[in-house]
């Protein structure tokens, strides 16, 4: 089975009961390259979909949470080799797991050997917020020689011919931002929104998880319906930083 597939099959299993599937993001060695294997292992109990942030000295798309968690974990030496070496390590993890890199880290790695590392790490998929498609022949070709999918993002002011061509190239799911900006802040989710997620969904042959803010059960109920799975970030980040209970945290996201 393609990593593609497997993610795919992963979030509509989980939607199958009517609660979104969780999409449950990390950055890689924050806050301690000790805890990495601990943290992965405890969401693994609580996600359906684990997604690894590879630190970045300019975490475009992202808000000060992860931008000070990609700092941290860079002042400790992670890497993407580190990564997937410790990926690798782990072995047999239950549920898809996903990188998120920005382009300059994996191109410095190198396409074909990223590829094959990831694919022996168990990596299913990657996302790669400043890759835009029209350029993403720089990677997609040895992506898909390994079956490592190519997550596509969209957003609000996509306009529907750009929307219909990402939705048709995505793999494993469409990654719908809720918003314009960085990753962190609140979304109250209003009826346009809601309204940009079924267009979304009525675009796309896969799932469509919605990602950017989620922090509360409030919105995961408001968003149920109108996408398949919720990507949760800077809030389980954050709890991270703290020490808390993340796993416990995500499973009252979704109550089953």
């Amino acid at each position: 089975m393609s990593g593609g597939e497997r993610i795919s099959r992963a979030i509509r299993a989980a939607a199958a009961g009517g609660e979104p599937a969780l999409v449950a993001y990390l950055t890689a060695g924050f806050p301690t390259r000790a805890s990495f294997r601990t943290h992965v292992r405890a969401l693994e109990s609580a996600a359906h979909v684990i997604e690894v942030g590879v630190p970045f000295t300019d975490p475009m798309a992202d808000g000060v949470t992860i931008q000070r968690a990609s700092l941290a974990a860079l002042a400790q030496g992670v890497s993407l080799e580190w990564i997937l070496a410790e990926l690798a390590a782990l072995e047999a993890v239950a549920v898809p797991l996903l990188l998120m890199s920005y382009l300059n880290p994996l191109l410095a790695y190198g396409v074909e050997r990223l590829a094959l590392a990831a694919a022996r790490a168990g990596v299913a998929g990657f996302i790669v917020p400043d890759l835009p498609l029209d350029e993403s022949s720089v990677l997609r070709p040895a992506l898909s020689a390994r079956e490592l999918a190519l997550v596509q993002m969209v957003t609000p002011v996509t306009e529907p011919a750009r929307l219909a061509r990402l939705c048709a190239a995505s793999e494993g799911f469409v990654y719908a931002v809720t918003m314009t900006g960085t990753t962190g802040r609140n979304v109250a989710v209003p009826q346009s929104v809601l309204d940009y997620l079924d267009a979304v969904r009525a675009s796309s042959r896969l799932p469509v998880c919605a990602g950017f803010g989620i922090r509360s059960r409030e919105q995961v109920e408001r968003l149920r319906g109108h996408v398949d799975g919720v990507v949760v970030g800077s809030a389980l980040v954050e709890r991270l930083e703290r020490g808390e209970d993340t796993a416990g945290w995500l499973r009252q996201l979704r109550p089953v």
